[in-house]
């Protein structure tokens, strides 16, 4: 089949975060969908070993994103993209917030 359609809402969620990597059959790249409750903070992590880069747009609210120890402070409509080896990690402010996560490859 040439296209694999899904609503994020109908997927399994895990801390606020819908993985669609699987259930789009996607081969090369994922794709997440995170409803953060105020407060709420992703794990610090890095991808350097799958070579796997990262763009987070923040769809709606306002957060905080750290990258190599730098703070960057992200309002609606702001994307980071982060290098594979970079550490990153995501607080989400005050208020709840929506985020989508690419990956690749």
């Amino acid at each position: 089949m040439s296209h694999t359609k899904v609503n994020y809402d109908e997927t399994e969620t895990t801390y606020g975060m819908h993985f669609l990597r699987e259930p789009l059959d996607c081969e090369d790249h994922g794709v997440t969908v995170v409803d953060a409750e105020p407060g709420w903070e992703g794990p610090e992590h890095e991808h350097g070993d799958e070579d796997h880069e990262e763009v987070y747009l923040l769809v709606e609210g306002e957060a905080t994103m750290t990258v190599e120890g730098e703070e960057l402070s992200l309002e609606s409509g702001d994307a980071v993209r982060v290098a594979p080896g970079a550490t990153r990690q995501v607080t989400n402010g005050d208020t709840e917030s929506q985020f989508v996560i690419t990956g690749a490859p």
